[in-house]
């Protein structure tokens, strides 16, 4: 949580690929209020592998 709103970590963020569909941050606000980053972009396969790391769980 940041001082004012919430911010969310790109390093730490993989938009939910591995866990649900969509991220669930866009779920679940109550308002459009969550835009991307057109700096930083990460395909698929990217925020997989970034799940991977984190999670420390092997590839399927």
């Amino acid at each position: 949580m940041g001082e004012q709103i919430y911010e969310i970590n790109p390093n730490l963020c993989t938009e939910c690929v591995g866990h649900f569909e969509i991220p669930q941050c866009v779920d679940i606000c109550p308002i459009d209020c969550i835009p991307k980053d057109e700096n930083y972009f990460e395909t698929n396969v990217e925020l997989y592998q970034k799940y991977l790391q984190l999670s420390k769980k092997e590839p399927k």
